[in-house]
């Protein structure tokens, strides 16, 4: 699996400086640079490897000036990062995908599986269940009775999915993501048990959405818990039942969100962020990390803390958080006077 180049500018929409014919056969971090390998500078302050580590060919900006002489191809491009994702995704399309059903896999009654599928070993399809084309289906993941899974998504080891889960075209779900377990619904019985709320909905991922490993999503109480077009969620996140997020609104790893929350499109929600429930956030908002967010938000915002308040204002109460000390001894030395 070798590309040259030529192939490379082509495929990232670059020029070439240096040798066309130069071949690469694996990606390589810049530190890590080495003969056959590509990489990319993204950040200035990686730029002494560059010098340092001679990768046979490297992508950087169209404005990218040399301080020393280069050894490596450069590839010149608007957008290294946006560069990268297309080149690694090009080295990704010239690896065989899996294809077949194994022997070891089952398929419920009333079920239909597309062409081109992938059904891996001990991989479980329920009961009245349709499949599209060129889906895979890794060991070990279980689809329940009723879903619906749209044309070349993939479904990694491990995955489960309950009854009545819809998922569009080209989702990505990984390794031990649980898609549709009950909503957390208990009414107090007032002998200090409880009685649980029975949880008929649903949930349903649009085309184009990311699921991180080991996240949770949980089935509405009644209609959908929704996540629109586009929309990627990382790793160890919990989204509760009934919760609706936007259209290419993306979340980093342990975010919480609580039951019927509304997020807008296009958010950014930074980790370990957590959201109460029947709160509305609009469309472009930023969370910064460990954030609590309590009340709605309005569109355009960026808020952070906990409670997550306007990003300006956090930034002038922090610098005075770190000057407390000072100001206690001023407060001192004035009461003394």
């Amino acid at each position: 699996m070798q590309f040259t180049a030529k192939e490379l500018a082509k495929i990232v929409h670059g020029t070439v400086e240096g040798d066309e014919n130069a071949r690469v056969w694996q990606p390589c971090k810049i530190e890590e640079g080495c003969e056959g390998g590509i990489t990319f500078l993204g950040n200035a302050k990686y730029t002494h490897y560059i010098y340092e580590k001679q990768s046979t060919i490297v992508i950087v900006r169209k404005d990218f000036v040399p301080e020393h002489p280069v050894g490596s191809t450069l590839i010149r491009v608007e957008n290294p990062y946006m560069a990268v994702a297309v080149l690694l995704h090009a080295f990704n399309e010239r690896t065989k995908p899996p294809r077949g059903r194994s022997w070891r896999s089952s398929v419920g009654k009333g079920s239909k599986i597309g062409k081109h599928c992938y059904l891996g070993p001990y991989a479980v399809v329920g009961r009245h269940t349709q499949v599209g084309n060129d889906v895979k289906i890794y060991p070990n993941a279980y689809i329940g009775d009723n879903c619906k899974i749209g044309d070349g998504t993939i479904i990694y080891a491990g995955v489960k999915i309950y009854e009545g889960v819809e998922i569009g075209r080209n989702c990505i779900i990984h390794a031990g993501a649980v898609i549709g377990a009950d909503g957390f619904g208990f009414a107090p019985a007032g002998d200090g048990t409880w009685n649980k709320i029975d949880q008929i909905g649903n949930v349903v991922l649009e085309d184009n959405v990311e699921v991180g490993a080991n996240t949770c999503i949980d089935r509405a109480t009644m209609g959908s818990t929704r996540l629109h077009e586009g929309a990627k969620v990382d790793n160890l996140c919990q989204i509760a039942h009934n919760v609706v997020v936007g259209r290419n609104t993306a979340m980093a790893a342990q975010v919480g969100i609580a039951g019927s929350c509304k997020v807008g499109e296009e958010c950014i929600i930074a980790g370990q962020a957590g959201l109460v429930g029947h709160i509305s956030v609009g469309d472009h908002v930023t969370i910064g990390a460990q954030s609590g967010v309590t009340h709605n938000i309005p569109d355009n915002s960026t808020i952070f803390g906990s409670p997550a308040i306007d990003g300006s204002k956090r930034r002038k109460i922090e610098v005075l958080i770190r000057n407390l000390d000072k100001l206690a001894d001023r407060i001192e030395r004035l009461e003394k006077q």
